[in-house]
């Protein structure tokens, strides 16, 4: 790795003059008129013949000046470009897999939007050897390096503010890659943001059983069971309480979490296709679908994660979807192969698959929490942080992620308070935000794991305030 890294910075003082213009992208399928913006999509290519793919949007209202805006979805092992086209890229992706419609809240109407497809063997990237095990110091080190390689093809961005922002299990992504950016100079980072994320495995598992019995899904008899064996002193640890009468009440939770046909992503939302507990094959590959929430990986579903993990490890080319997700539309059309072409898509690359059950499988989870980059972040005295939450999630719950913030035991600044914005029926409460220095919590009232999927408006407002300094 250190002689690659090595090699990277060798060949980085080459330099460059302009964006690549081979990889700007001239016509898109799908669109019924073409961008008045530019943007570019092929590969940035970092250690060990490592090659990610990205799509970069131009903004549409001052390219010179607007910040640059990274972007990452999380998994690990799924495809950011997920986020671009169902969540806040420019072009939102139709039922019908085919056309694509313009997003009125597309966040490149005010930033430079990177979308990075991270790590290697998720969406179109790739390497060399076919080799897609990695881990949190890995993918961290080539998101880095992409970054590098980023500034490298598109010099006239180099001196635009920096933003670092993703969701879920980017939770994990973003603040460990701040932690290497912020020590290169040469990066104008301001900032990052991290929507619904995972940043720390035992405070999202304990909360998500309140959130679970709070939002009336558990009920008294197994509330008060839990109380009686997973708690102590007005104490409670379902974490990892090795009591068997507690994890035999956690089987139930997790049962009617994930079991009983219920939107892990977004409680008060159905499930798309229905609720299916089985596996199924479609076009000679294996399909698994809504078997727990692999992605986010709680330690408590362990019995989930090896009853899957056994079954893909003897499906190599297992096609794995999150719960409730439908991910049809962006199958179509990214596999399309005019619109592969008009990407610049590698021969080499996958077919496109939201989530990649392999890298899953294979990724080495190293950080339990992310407390320690938080707190070198907020120790600089000059980076905005903000973390937001859907308040109806169920991956990665609000609570989990606001004793997260608070135990980091900043200065209060603002205390918790309902936020504001403008739709077309007039003010609204966007939901709650309290402010420390440097940092904020936000909820977003009503809205999933997805923040820009289910409420743009809101999302849209809430991005605007955060890459512009401006109050919540």
């Amino acid at each position: 790795m250190q002689v690659a890294v090595l090699c990277y910075f060798l060949l980085s003082l080459l330099g460059g003059d302009a964006a690549p213009s081979a990889d700007e992208v001239t016509h898109l399928p799908g669109l019924q008129k073409q961008p008045s913006f530019r943007h570019y999509s092929g590969y940035l290519s970092v250690a060990d013949g490592k090659h990610l793919h990205y799509w970069f949007v131009e903004s549409e209202n001052d390219t010179a000046a607007d910040p640059v805006v990274l972007w990452l979805n999380g998994g690990p092992g799924c495809s950011s470009l997920d986020g671009f086209l169902t969540e806040h890229g420019p072009f939102l992706i139709q039922d019908d897999g085919v056309t694509l419609q313009y997003n009125p809240y597309s966040w490149n109407k005010i930033a430079n939007m990177l979308y990075l497809e991270s790590p290697v063997g998720v969406g179109f990237s790739y390497s060399d050897d076919g080799d897609f095990v990695t881990n949190d110091t890995e993918v961290s080190m080539n998101n880095y390096l992409a970054l590098k390689e980023f500034s490298r093809l598109f010099p006239e961005f180099n001196n635009n503010k920096l933003f670092l922002t993703g969701e879920s299990y980017a939770g994990i992504y973003i603040p460990t890659l701040a932690e290497r950016v912020m020590e290169d100079a040469s990066l104008n980072l301001q900032g990052i943001a991290v929507g619904n994320g995972l940043s720390s495995y035992e405070m999202n598992d304990n909360s998500l059983v309140f959130f679970a019995y709070y939002h009336g899904l558990l009920g008294n008899r197994l509330w008060g069971d839990l109380q009686k064996f997973c708690c102590s002193e007005g104490k409670c640890d379902f974490y990892h309480n090795q009591d068997p009468n507690c994890s035999d009440s956690l089987a139930e939770v997790q049962d009617i979490i994930y079991s009983s046909g219920l939107n892990m992503y977004n409680l008060y939302a159905p499930c798309p296709g229905g609720v299916h507990k089985q596996f199924s094959v479609e076009g000679g590959q294996l399909v698994v679908r809504d078997l727990g929430n692999s992605f986010i990986n709680h330690r408590w579903t362990q019995l989930w994660s090896q009853k899957l993990k056994g079954l893909v490890s003897r499906h190599p080319s297992v096609r794995l979807d999150p719960p409730c997700t439908n991910s049809t539309p962006s199958n179509i059309y990214l596999n399309n192969a005019y619109v592969r072409l008009a990407l610049h898509i590698s021969p080499k690359a996958l077919d496109w698959v939201i989530c990649s059950s392999e890298v899953n499988r294979n990724y080495g989870r190293l950080y339990l929490d992310v407390r320690k980059q938080y707190l070198k972040l907020l120790s600089a005295l000059k980076y905005r942080i903000l973390v937001y939450n859907g308040d109806v999630d169920m991956a990665c719950n609000f609570m989990g992620d606001e004793w997260f913030v608070e135990s980091l035991q900043q200065q209060v600044e603002v205390q918790r308070r309902p936020w504001l914005y403008e739709d077309e029926e007039g003010r609204q409460v966007g939901g709650f935000v309290k402010e420390f220095d440097n940092i904020a919590f936000l909820t977003v009232k009503g809205s999933g794991h997805m923040v820009p999927t289910d409420k743009p408006v809101a999302a849209f407002a809430m991005f605007s305030r955060f890459i512009r300094r401006q109050p919540y």
